[in-house]
């Protein structure tokens, strides 16, 4: 069916501006409790900051990524790192091998050459071969840190509107960059000394510790029930009244999904859902559970500029932000970060600035969606739900635990 029409400005922009609507979001800036962050919504904006942080660095840069290219972004990133340690800087890379395995490691012998280190997540083909390291970290002298969704990859850094990710970054400032330091300390340790070793990676995510105050740094991996942030967010959910979700990647399974219900029904939920990605199957996993949100009188909007690829949850007056997927692998596999920050006047500035999107969504109602579901798309979107949320989660959880280690110290 066609899109309900946008508003004459944002229809406007995004027909005649070189950039997608992205470019005109302003960053966000907000202090909660001894700790300042910043939101930054425009690619070339991240690019750039990213650029400023490791050009400035005294003492140590060190990285945690999904996905690395060697494109122009990825150029830059790097001759930077370069430039850092050829200063007497320690540079330290954790590079997932799934995520950025159409590279090739000599794009780091200039690195290496001038003393830094790079080593890849799970290089080798073992039954942890599918546990990706999903995270986004870049930690600058142990005083700035910087998260989201985003990779390093132009798609993005910059704000070319063909193949663009619609992302945040959020750069932290405060006591919990120490934490953050703490856990790349032990994902590097692990990646060098125990890497595949599925055993020692459970036991290095269940007892982190998560801390109470405003503002904690939450991590998840390969669990067999839901991982540490998952069950943060669970937690979050119950009693709440308010939720809004920003999510690249929606598949949750059948209790989270009714957790989210039953938000809706008792209060008020709304989801911005992304109508593009480079994976058309997520699209259909998600649009499968549409029927039920509506259902329980949830809001559902779907953004249409270009790809969204945020990982942003409200739930009253904490916000969840990082690396996370709202999805099975996410909630059960992929090594993940997110920061979980309780402050009511930061939760009501992200809800303003997901208030500011609508013009850029195609809102879906229940009859919308039903015009949408014919009997051939509906048997569509349930393929994809099970491609997505069934097929590729049974098959890496039979990979990474039918094939456990046998370590008798390290049994749980």
């Amino acid at each position: 069916m066609p899109l309900q029409p946008l508003r004459r400005s944002a229809y406007e922009r995004w027909m005649t501006d070189a950039a997608h609507p992205a470019s005109n979001v302003e960053p966000l800036k907000a202090d909660v409790g001894d700790h300042r962050f910043e939101l930054i919504f425009n690619g070339a904006e991240r690019l750039d900051r990213l650029l400023a942080l490791i050009g400035g660095a005294i003492r140590s840069v060190d990285m945690v990524m999904y996905i690395f290219e060697h494109d122009g972004a990825g150029k830059s990133i790097l001759d930077a790192m370069i430039g850092a340690a050829r200063r007497g800087v320690r540079v330290r890379a954790v590079i997932d091998s799934f995520g950025s395995g159409d590279i090739s490691d000599n794009i780091f012998t200039p690195l290496r050459d001038a003393g830094g280190t790079v080593i890849f997540f799970s290089r080798r083909w073992r039954s942890s071969y599918l546990v990706r390291n999903h995270q986004k970290l870049l930690l600058i002298d142990g005083e700035h840190a910087v998260t989201g969704g985003f990779n390093i990859a132009d798609p993005y850094l910059s704000d070319r509107r063909a193949h663009c990710w619609f992302d945040l970054g959020i750069i932290v400032r405060g006591p919990t960059v120490a934490r953050m330091m703490e856990w790349f300390e032990a994902i590097y340790d692990y990646t060098v000394h125990n890497d595949g070793k599925l055993l020692v990676l459970r036991r290095l995510i269940r007892e982190w510790p998560v801390d109470s105050g405003p503002v904690s740094w939450l991590v998840g991996g390969p669990t067999q029930r839901l991982s540490p942030w998952a069950r943060a967010v669970r937690g979050d959910l119950e009693g709440a009244r308010q939720l809004d979700m920003a999510m690249a990647y929606f598949s949750p399974g059948q209790g989270m999904l009714r957790r989210l219900g039953r938000v809706a029904r008792r209060g008020r939920a709304r989801f911005v859902m992304a109508a593009k990605s480079d994976n058309p199957a997520t699209i259909g996993a998600s649009r499968l559970l549409y029927g039920y949100l509506l259902r329980q009188k949830a809001a559902i909007w779907e953004y249409q500029p270009c790809r969204l690829h945020m990982k942003l949850i409200v739930i009253d007056d904490v916000v969840h932000v990082g690396t996370a997927n709202f999805d099975m692998r996410s909630l059960f596999v992929n090594v993940e970060a997110m920061l979980r920050i309780e402050d009511a006047g930061f939760a009501r500035q992200m809800r303003d600035f997901l208030d500011r999107l609508k013009p850029d969504c195609e809102v879906m109602t229940t009859e919308s969606h039903k015009a949408r579901a014919g009997w051939l798309t509906r048997l569509r979107w349930t393929l994809s739900w099970f491609v997505v949320t069934v097929a590729d989660y049974t098959v890496s959880r039979r990979l990474n635990f039918g094939l456990a280690e046998t370590d008798p110290d390290l049994e749980d």
